[in-house]
């Protein structure tokens, strides 16, 4: 039986906010949120909870800021009731995703939508201080324009979301022997940034951050069992089943780009290794392979290209064999096959119903997704094939962006969080909820 404990300052304490409490306290929020539900008498028939909790988790999640009534719902007979909508304006997270060669920084609401946003170019091989510290101050201008475009000055950040282009240990928000991120192995991205925004913070792998975005807002919504598999400077997959995204259990789940494809000792990958996928089929091989092409007359196109530049990359390559450049849809072509032939193995064993490709390789033209395509349906098993769909992705730059801010909004919203800040009465600005565990018992 649920005990209720209230201090003299009127708020509930966190320690009778356990079991079935917090249960039903997320689930209405959830129904809210979602859009399932608008009224109480929806939230009770959705949830199965009595009229009596249903009316208690409201108004708790009403005083601490989460909930606020609307207009009036349609009647069923009697008295219309109040919709209740969720307040997604209330506070803001800040997002950024990290690639290799670029990053992209928003501040988005907290139902998911991008308020402001900026990209630009830059190398992560600068190290972490430089890196972050242009991050931080892209992350200021923009929560600056919200501000002042809200006319809120003091509108509150909730969470700070941020995905890096190499594996990160989840728990603790630190990369971890990350092959294209000098300098980053180890650092404490999480503090780092918890310390400036006084607030929670949550790093993962930019990969499972865009996994994570077309999930919640793009072509994988509704979807329970995906693969989003990333093409640029490196390549990389985020996987999600049963409608979560999994990690594995220190974080690393999905880095297939250092997956072994060829016996070859010839060819060297960035880590270190030989005959990783990356080192055949990414952007930065695609690009090694070109010059090489253009370097041996082997591609006139790419030649001129060189000789204009003094470079050349995996778009120069597409864009040549989308000009008819014999060399570069072979290069495209076999960069494909390798992928797909990875591919293959992981749609027989995990059994997706869909295959996202992303990232600025993959959006190049259609030439290596169509040798994606091609392999992965002559080399899976028939039945992993059957109704599986292989799909560019829709979001295509701004997934990691988006992935980043619903990382932090559905941590924030996990049952254990959401009972801190009932019983503190507020949910903004608690950095101290950083060090939670993931879906543990609260002490």
């Amino acid at each position: 039986m649920e005990q209720v404990q209230v201090s003299q300052s009127g708020r509930t304490n966190t320690t009778m906010l356990v079991g079935e409490h917090i249960d039903s306290l997320a689930t209405v929020l959830d129904l809210v949120r979602s859009g399932a539900a608008r009224t109480r008498p929806e939230i009770g028939r959705r949830s199965g909870l009595g009229r009596t909790v249903v009316t208690q988790r409201v108004n708790q999640l009403m005083a601490c800021g989460l909930l606020e009534e609307g207009a009036l719902g349609p009647s069923s007979g009697g008295r219309a009731p109040r919709e209740l909508k969720f307040r997604a304006h209330a506070g803001v997270i800040l997002a950024a995703e990290l690639g290799a060669t670029s990053i992209n920084v928003g501040v988005v609401d907290l139902a998911g939508t991008v308020l402001a946003e900026h990209s630009e170019d830059a190398d992560i091989a600068a190290g972490p201080e430089a890196v972050l510290e242009r991050v931080e101050e892209v992350l200021d201008e923009l929560l600056d324009q919200v501000r002042a475009e809200q006319n809120d000055p003091d509108l509150t950040v909730w969470g700070v979301g941020i995905g890096l282009p190499g594996p990160v240990e989840f728990a603790t928000g630190r990369p971890s022997a990350p092959p294209i991120m000098p300098g980053w192995d180890g650092y404490p991205v999480r503090d780092r940034l918890a310390r400036r925004y006084n607030t929670p913070v949550w790093v993962d792998n930019e990969v499972n951050t865009m996994a994570l975005g077309e999930l919640r807002a793009g072509s994988a919504r509704g979807q329970r069992d995906i693969l989003y598999v990333k093409i640029g400077t490196g390549i990389g997959a985020g996987l999600v089943s049963g409608g979560t995204l999994h990690r594995g259990s220190q974080g690393c789940a999905g880095d297939i780009g250092h997956a072994a494809v060829s016996d070859e000792t010839e060819v060297v990958c960035r880590c270190g290794n030989i005959g990783c996928l990356e080192a055949y089929a990414g952007g930065a091989a695609l690009a090694r392979d070109g010059l090489s092409a253009a370097q041996e007359g082997r591609s006139r196109l790419l030649a001129e290209v060189l000789a204009d530049t003094g470079t050349i990359t995996a778009a120069d390559i597409s864009r040549a064999a989308q000009s008819g450049d014999r060399t570069s849809v072979e290069l495209l072509t076999r960069a494909g096959r390798f992928i797909g032939g990875l591919l293959a193995t992981l749609v027989s064993f995990f059994n997706p119903a869909l295959v996202i490709i992303g990232g600025g390789v993959a959006g190049a033209g259609d030439l290596l997704l169509a040798a994606v395509r091609e392999t992965v349906y002559r080399r899976s098993l028939p039945l992993a094939t059957r109704e599986l769909r292989i799909i560019r992705s829709t979001l295509n730059d701004r997934a990691g962006l988006v992935g980043a801010a619903f990382m932090v909004i559905d941590e924030l919203f996990t049952p254990e969080r959401l009972a801190r800040w009932v019983a503190e009465g507020s949910p903004a600005g608690s950095p101290e909820l950083v060090h939670v565990p993931l879906r543990t018992p609260l002490p």
